[in-house]
């Protein structure tokens, strides 16, 4: 099976209405917003939600969140010190077997790469993975909506706070927001990533919110619209990424709903040679 054969970049535009797509810990768990009041929504969030699919799709995962851990480990330590390759490696200190090893055992290693570096380890290696993902911005300016919320029971017995202790929810009401993101050929040749690595990428595209729902965003409150898939006809690429990611287009349709995802039209610019695959999400 040979690595991957033609550079990638892709494009995912999608939908929130009424959820918290990604909360900020320094401001209190509100939705993430630019000084412009553009919502957004971390690399690291979107990568983790492409984790949790491929898992779902049965792949190997290094990086598992603890309520979606599907082999028992309770650390990434444990879950590397349980691979016999990645072991022998460490003994030897060989730190390129180390790195061969960890991107054959888990495929988000040889996709997004990752730094092993653990206390009481002779070995520290980073691996550079060949797909990268940006973080994701809405079209428009959101306007997020916060509401108190109060708990109908005390958390233990004896607790002196009343059982209407005021909290509070956040959720935009409405937002477009699109990502951008590629895959490099020459980073693949070094994790070994191939076609159909690429493909399993490109489906979790697709279906990024399945099995992804929680009070703060309830089923059907986020929402894949669109997948822009472009293809190059060679390992370097036909053009820069930088220009693929431009030539997309995401506008109001005229006459169309502004409070509805399919009242924007997802259009790509002609580029000389290169024509985007553009898919509804499952």
């Amino acid at each position: 099976m040979g690595t991957l054969s033609n550079k990638i970049d892709f494009a995912v535009v999608l939908s929130v209405k009424n959820a918290n797509p990604n909360g900020d810990p320094l401001n209190g768990n509100r939705p993430r917003e630019t000084y412009e009041g553009l919502g957004e929504i971390s690399d690291v969030c979107i990568k983790r939600k492409i984790r949790n699919r491929l898992l779902d799709m049965g792949q190997p995962i290094f990086v598992q969140s603890d309520d979606r851990r599907v082999d028992g480990f309770k650390s990434l330590r444990e879950r590397a010190d349980a691979c016999t390759e990645l072991k022998k490696a460490e003994t030897a200190k060989d730190k390129d077997a180390f790195a061969k090893a960890a991107c054959t055992a888990w495929m988000d290693v040889r996709s997004f790469g990752q730094v092993f570096a653990f206390k009481g380890s002779d070995v520290s290696v980073g691996v550079r993975g060949p797909v990268s993902v940006h973080p994701a911005f809405s079209i428009e300016p959101i306007d997020a909506v916060s509401i108190q919320i109060t708990k109908s029971v005390n958390s233990v017995t004896g607790d002196k706070k009343s059982s209407d202790t005021m909290g509070m929810k956040h959720r935009v009401p409405f937002g477009v927001y699109t990502f951008f993101g590629s895959i490099s050929c020459q980073l693949a040749e070094k994790t070994g990533f191939t076609d159909e690595d690429a493909e399993l990428i490109h489906q979790a595209l697709r279906s990024l919110f399945e099995n992804d729902s929680s009070a703060a965003r309830p089923d059907g409150s986020m929402e894949v619209y669109k997948v822009i898939w472009w293809k190059h006809n060679c390992k370097t690429g036909q053009y820069s990424s930088a220009k693929v990611h431009r030539s997309l287009n995401v506008l109001p349709r005229d006459g169309g709903d502004p409070r509805d995802v399919t009242g924007y039209a997802v259009t790509a610019d002609a580029l000389d040679g290169l024509q985007p695959e553009i898919e509804d999400g499952i």
